[in-house]
C-alpha cells in the first residue's frame, strides 16, 4: 500500500511529499521524482501512481520553501533543495538496487545536480522540460527586483488541458529566483560530469522554459546514451497536461529497457 510522509506544519493538501514502496515488475528500481519551481509533488503523483502500479518504488519529497506559503520559499536556498533531494536519493539507494532521477522544471536541474555530484548512484536521468537558463531579457533585472520586492508575477499552471492546476505558488518569490539562478550555473559548469543514461520529453510550446535548455543540457552532458521527446500537446507543466499518458508510459518502458544492462553492470 502506498505510504505518505508526515507533512510538514502548513503544507497545503495535496502539496505532501508522498513514498510508494516497489512490487513484482520494478526489478529492484527505485525512482525519485522532483516536482519544479513554487509547485510541490501534486504535480508528480500521477506520473508516481502510474510508476508504483508498474511495481517501481517511489519517492517525491517536497523542497523546503515549497507546498506553504510562497514567502516560505524565499527563506530556502538552493543547497536547502539539493540536500532534500540528496536525502530521497539515499532513501532509495538503501531500498532498492537501482535509482533513476525523474525531474520536472527545477525539478529536471535538482536530477541533473544529483547525477554529477553522485554519478555512481543515479543510474537514469528522466526529465521533463527541466532549466539550465532563461534567455527572457526581464531576468537580468531580477537581482534589483529582488531588492525592492520579495515577489512578482507567476509562472504557475502552463497547462493546455482545461479545468487543471498544478497547486503552485500564486506568486513570484523573487529571492528565491536568485537561488535558482545560482542553481544553473552550478549545474551547467558540471554537465560533462553526468554520464548516466538521459531521457528528456520537451514540449513544443512552453511558456515558462525555453527550448535552449534541453540544447545545452545535450550538448554539455558526457552521457552516450541520450533521446529527447517532442511533446505537441501540452505546455510547461507536462505531467499534468495532455501528453501526461505518454510521459508515464515511455518512462516505464525506457527504465524497463535499461535494467538488464543496468543488472549487468552491477
Amino acid at each position: 500500500m502506498p505510504t505518505d510522509h508526515a507533512p510538514a506544519p502548513g503544507v497545503r493538501p495535496g502539496a505532501e511529499p508522498f513514498a510508494f514502496p516497489g512490487g513484482p515488475g520494478g526489478s529492484g528500481t527505485g525512482v525519485l521524482l522532483v516536482h519544479g519551481f513554487t509547485g510541490s509533488p501534486f504535480s508528480m503523483r500521477p506520473w508516481g501512481e502510474h510508476l508504483a502500479a508498474e511495481g517501481f518504488a517511489v519517492r517525491a519529497p517536497l523542497l523546503p520553501g515549497h507546498g506553504t506559503r510562497w514567502q516560505d520559499c524565499n527563506l530556502a536556498t538552493e543547497q536547502d533543495w539539493v540536500d532534500a533531494v540528496t536525502g530521497g536519493l539515499d532513501a532509495l539507494t538503501a531500498e532498492c538496487d537501482r535509482v533513476v532521477v525523474a525531474g520536472l522544471s527545477m525539478g529536471g536541474t535538482l536530477a541533473i545536480r544529483l547525477a554529477e555530484l553522485r554519478p555512481d548512484d543515479v543510474a537514469g536521468l528522466v526529465l521533463v522540460n527541466p532549466s539550465l537558463l532563461t534567455e527572457r531579457l526581464d531576468a537580468k533585472l531580477l537581482p534589483l527586483l529582488a531588492r525592492l520586492t520579495p515577489s512578482w508575477k507567476a509562472i504557475a499552471d502552463d497547462i493546455k488541458k482545461p479545468g487543471v492546476t498544478e497547486l503552485a505558488y500564486p506568486k513570484l518569490p523573487t529571492r528565491a529566483v536568485l537561488g535558482l539562478r545560482r542553481l544553473w550555473t552550478a549545474t551547467r559548469a558540471d554537465l560533462g560530469r553526468v554520464t548516466a543514461p538521459l531521457l528528456v520529453f520537451r514540449s513544443v510550446t512552453d511558456h515558462v522554459v525555453e527550448p535552449a535548455s534541453v540544447r545545452v543540457l545535450l550538448a554539455g552532458v558526457s552521457s552516450t546514451d541520450t533521446a529527447e521527446v517532442l511533446l505537441e500537446d501540452s505546455y510547461h507543466v507536462a505531467t499534468l497536461d495532455n501528453d501526461a499518458p505518454r510521459i508515464f508510459a515511455d518512462s516505464v518502458d525506457w527504465i524497463r529497457a535499461r535494467v538488464p544492462a543496468l543488472e549487468e553492470g552491477a
